[in-house]
């Protein structure tokens, strides 16, 4: 795995590792994504592919959606406040993690998470989780899981699994297999079925947000990911989810129709609910327009004044 930078496991120092962040936080004259640095970090029989873009302040973790390596999130990151701490990763299975050798839930994988953050040297200070999609639900069990380390949860086309009014079977049917982030063609034929928002004026904005994709994954990889969507429900979690918590939703989204993202922010204490015009991928594709509102979710005081 050349590329990646060696990582100590939990129970080793991390002192090579927070040098080199504090080296790369001091060089302003590099680019928002040119400084980051990648890690494969061992946690709980997985190892994980991470992406850490050093900065300071309280540190926001990104969870991708479903068959997406970490690369897909570069226009959104690109547009956060450049002295922001960016932390993103593979499932396994996923870019440039190996697949894991069993089926995994979304509780397991929390904990691999929350491994992950520690070996980074994040055990102990909290950390912003933003889930977009199928990492949505990562977010929503990682916030539970971890009260005292996730200090704000971000919701970005988001669903709670079981339970949930799903898309209509003819697109959700699309979702069953990788095919569109192998064949980049396939993908801009369905991207305005699938995605709605600017994807259906513009499905190149979705070709060339795959094209950043340079490993694609396994099959085994993306099956585990179903799987693990298939088992799983937060509806009874959500009231016990304490965070402030920002639900973005767009109402032209075929894959989680809005009325699911009205639903949560019922259920969930501290729910501020953002509706926007766009649809399921709008967060990357037009990420102009997000980065500056959940940035100033991130830094108000007390409950957020977002609409």
């Amino acid at each position: 795995m050349s590329g990646y930078h060696a990582v100590a496991g939990p129970s080793g120092g991390t002192d090579g590792l927070v040098t080199q962040l504090s080296r790369l936080s001091a060089s302003p004259t590099r680019g928002p994504t040119e400084r980051s640095v990648e890690f494969l970090i061992p946690a709980l029989g997985q190892k994980i592919r991470v992406s850490v873009r050093a900065g300071s302040g309280v540190p926001v973790v990104l969870c991708n959606g479903i068959g997406a390596s970490l690369e897909v999130l570069d226009p959104f990151v690109a547009q956060l406040d450049p002295n922001t701490t960016v932390v993103r990763f593979d499932v396994p299975g996923i870019g440039g993690s190996p697949d894991s050798r069993l089926p995994y839930t979304f509780p397991y994988l929390a904990a691999v998470l929350g491994r992950v953050l520690s070996v980074l040297g994040l055990a102990d200070e909290g950390v912003d989780v933003l889930g977009l999609s199928w990492g949505s639900a990562l977010a929503q069990q990682f916030a539970l899981q971890n009260p005292r380390r996730c200090r704000r949860l971000i919701l970005v086309s988001t669903g709670f699994g079981i339970g949930m009014v799903p898309g209509r079977p003819a697109v959700l049917a699309k979702l069953l297999t990788p095919r569109r982030f192998l064949d980049h063609d396939y993908a801009a034929r369905i991207a305005g079925e699938l995605y709605g928002g600017n994807a259906r004026s513009d499905a190149s904005t979705v070709k060339h947000l795959f094209d950043r994709q340079l490993m694609a994954g396994s099959a085994v990889g993306y099956l585990h990911q179903l799987l693990a969507a298939s088992v799983w429900s937060g509806v009874f979690a959500l009231p016990l989810i304490r965070q402030p918590t920002l639900i973005v939703a767009g109402t032209d989204d075929p894959i989680i129709p809005v009325v699911n993202a009205r639903i949560m922010s019922r259920l969930l204490p501290h729910a501020t609910l953002h509706l926007h015009s766009g649809g399921h991928v709008d967060l990357v594709t037009n990420a102009a327009a997000f980065a500056p509102m959940i940035e100033f979710f991130r830094t108000a005081r007390g409950q957020s004044c977002v609409r």
